[in-house]
């Protein structure tokens, strides 16, 4: 097969009445929005779609949503959110006598924002919640592999709110909790991971879309819409809808300069996991 390049998201959804649609990398960078990309999302909604945004933001969903508006993103681009920070304090919530142990920085405290938790020393801790490096502009996950170790030996589980490897945040890329929770797996730990391409979040974002839609809504008319191969890709894959796979973000290295893309080039980017539906280089209408 030979993937095509599409210009235009309407080439895509006219038998298609929901959108699962990555956040970071497809409507903005962490700095600033993408407003051709949030136009074509408000222009699918005009048509009767329903739009839910799925992040691997640890951040609740509340807390996403103020960071959009603080991105000139509006309220009108969907319908709903669901984040991995959402999924994350379920999962903490639903264990109350238990301590943890937190990797994160303080910009995500609102993660465990009001939640009855216990913090310990890793020592006495029953698990960890991994939010993210503490310092993400500088840290990788190797600064973290004494730590890890250390964990392993007591063979504590790890509760990853963003299973993202890396992100970009304007012209630069900066490592997420899910580097370091890969760095724990490979040593042999327990990890569970909350957000894409892990069913849980899917499950919520479609339940969602039920309910603004007042039912379900097949799989065959359901579009993901993401720049990672490894989350996006795989998820769409998982759960058995089409992927319209954004190549200006984490992977826009490897696509520089490709107008084509034949088979052999498909194995190469897309392994395993297989290919999209389609690309496009920039989310449009």
């Amino acid at each position: 097969m030979t993937l095509r390049f599409v210009d235009h998201l309407r080439d895509l959804t006219r038998d298609m009445d929901v959108i699962l649609c990555d956040i970071w990398g497809v409507i903005h960078d962490g700095e600033v929005s993408f407003p051709d990309a949030c136009e074509a999302l408000r222009a699918f909604r005009a048509q009767g779609g329903t739009v839910v945004m799925l992040t691997n933001s640890p951040r609740p969903a509340n807390a996403v949503q103020l960071q959009l508006r603080g991105l000139n993103i509006s309220d009108e681009t969907y319908d709903a959110i669901v984040s991995s920070g959402d999924l994350t304090r379920s999962y903490v919530a639903s264990h109350p006598d238990q301590s943890i142990y937190q990797i994160g920085p303080d910009h995500h405290g609102p993660t465990l924002e009001g939640l009855n938790i216990r913090n310990a020393p890793l020592e006495r801790a029953d698990y960890i919640v991994c939010i993210g490096p503490v310092n993400d502009e500088v840290d990788t996950a190797e600064d973290y592999r004494d730590l890890m170790v250390r964990a392993r030996a007591r063979n504590l589980t790890m509760i990853c709110a963003n299973p993202d490897i890396i992100v970009e945040r304007g012209d630069r890329m900066v490592y997420c909790a899910g580097a370091i929770a890969e760095l724990y797996r490979e040593l042999g730990g327990e990890v569970i991971f909350y957000g894409k391409p892990h069913r849980p979040a899917y499950d919520r974002a479609i339940a969602l879309a039920a309910g603004k839609r007042g039912g379900p809504t097949p799989a065959h008319r359901v579009l993901a819409i993401g720049d990672s191969v490894r989350t996006d890709l795989a998820g769409a894959k998982n759960i058995g809808v089409d992927c319209l796979f954004v190549t200006r973000g984490i992977h826009s290295s490897d696509f520089a300069d490709i107008e084509e893309i034949d088979d052999f080039t498909v194995r190469r980017l897309f392994g395993e996991v297989g290919a999209p539906r389609a690309l496009t280089r920039d989310l449009k209408w």
